[in-house]
């Protein structure tokens, strides 16, 4: 299995513990990344805002790349994930728009590949029989809230992956790993994305609500497959907590390190390290000793 790879510019920065223990777990799993040769930006939340086109050719540029090299490419970040394939959709259906596109890249997009999440990749059913082969110590104890966001799974008729509505697939992969789970009312509630800093009081209150919840469920962390709502969930929880006067406290992970670390591949647990919240109270759950002390 290989494909190419788009780390984005979040994973070469904010999320890059997201980035490792992609790699990481992919080389354990089998999965060949070759990442898209001189890729640039997707336009993330701000190019569509601004002007259709370029909202649509920024991606199309490395899509482009991409068919030359004959490979699908896996986007971890999920608005990485949602601009790709939104102009992945558009390139293959407005033939105008791809033409116009089209005769100004280098290596123009004609829709013979396509755009899937890490998480989709990861939770095919063939791969998830790796990595129950993989696992060699599982995660009892560990209650994740699975934690989608909006990026992941809408619009729908665009992304066309899991249940909008109701989305299992990150609560399979954790079950995969011994992991348990909790059932609660916020796996798809929007923490407000890039609106941290031009709205950041709206943005406390969306990951307020979304940690409290989780807490109130029987959570002992959260997990996510998107670097933004890994930087809202950990930022903000300090100062909604206060405001609160709750004890908001939560430890966040990227579902891949939790993957890495019920395979125990070799490093992810250095990722730990970059986190702003302190993981080990999870790990001292489920009995697993503290790997920030280890491996930083």
């Amino acid at each position: 299995m290989k494909y190419a790879y788009f780390p984005g510019c979040s994973l070469e920065s904010t999320g890059k513990e997201f980035n490792e223990s992609t790699r990481l777990v992919a080389e354990d799993l089998g999965i060949e990344l070759i990442e898209i040769p001189d890729w640039n930006c997707c336009g993330a939340t701000s190019a569509h805002s601004l002007d259709h086109k370029l909202s649509i050719a920024l991606p199309a540029r490395n899509l482009g790349i991409a068919e030359s090299m004959g490979l699908d490419v896996i986007a971890p970040c999920a608005a990485c994930y949602n601009r790709m394939r939104g102009a992945e959709v558009e390139m293959k259906e407005n033939a105008d728009l791809r033409d116009r596109i089209n005769s100004d890249l280098e290596k123009p997009y004609t829709g013979k590949i396509g755009v899937k999440s890490a998480l989709e990749v990861f939770t095919f059913p063939e791969v998830l029989e790796k990595v129950a082969e993989k696992t060699s110590r599982k995660l009892p104890g560990l209650k994740p809230a699975c934690y989608y966001g909006c990026l992941l799974i809408r619009p729908p008729k665009v992304l066309g992956f899991d249940d909008p509505e109701n989305p299992k697939s990150l609560d399979t992969a954790m079950e995969m790993v011994g992991a348990e789970p909790v059932e609660w009312y916020f796996k798809n509630e929007c923490c407000g994305a890039s609106f941290g800093i031009a709205k950041s009081d709206m943005v406390v209150k969306l990951v307020g609500d979304i940690i409290s919840n989780a807490k109130k469920h029987g959570a002992n962390c959260i997990v996510t497959a998107c670097p933004l709502c890994m930087t809202n969930l950990e930022m903000r929880q300090a100062a909604v907590g206060k405001l609160r006067g709750e004890d908001l406290t939560m430890p966040i992970f990227y579902f891949t390190e939790l993957l890495g670390l019920a395979m125990e591949s070799q490093g992810v647990k250095k990722c730990f390290a970059s986190h702003l919240v302190d993981v080990n109270p999870a790990l001292d759950a489920i009995g697993r000793e503290q790997a920030v002390l280890v491996e930083s």
